[in-house]
């Protein structure tokens, strides 16, 4: 299991790479992002996308399909650990808790380009690092690496 950040999201919109890894586990690791995740996500793309030139609703339109591979979280799943999360991500980008909140819930990674959650008490992979992650999944270790 993966909890995605929004810039992951974002990414997997705007590129080939993280969408065609999220293609490629989806039958064996199970990823998951807070709504709020796909809310921010939904918020910055169509700057993002109008200054690519690329259209905004084609854009948003990717974004929801990831549903069939990213499972949105509800806040009720994560909100309880909200001052846990927030603690944690003080002197950081405290809005940010609720990805926080969301793996520690699911008692999982975090995948991110972020580095505010460097630190948190839970295992933060980026993009370039992220295949090592899925080899240990491949070579037989369960759930992969140690996420505390």
């Amino acid at each position: 299991m993966l909890v995605l950040d929004a810039n992951i999201l974002i990414r997997a919109v705007l590129g080939k790479r993280v969408r065609a890894i999220l293609e490629q586990y989806a039958a064996t690791v199970q990823f998951f992002a807070p709504d709020v995740a796909y809310a921010d996500a939904r918020e910055h793309l169509p700057l993002i996308l109008s200054r690519r030139g690329i259209d905004g609703a084609a854009g948003l339109a990717v974004l929801e399909a990831l549903g069939a591979l990213v499972t949105s979280v509800e806040a009720d799943l994560y909100a309880p650990l909200e001052l846990i999360a927030r603690r944690r991500m003080r002197l950081r980008d405290e809005e940010d808790w609720p990805i926080l909140a969301a793996a520690l819930a699911l008692g999982c990674p975090i995948w991110t380009e972020d580095t505010d959650f460097f630190g948190t008490g839970i295992g933060t992979w980026t993009t370039d690092r992220i295949d090592l992650f899925f080899a240990e999944i491949e070579e037989g270790k369960g759930k992969g690496p140690n996420t505390r």
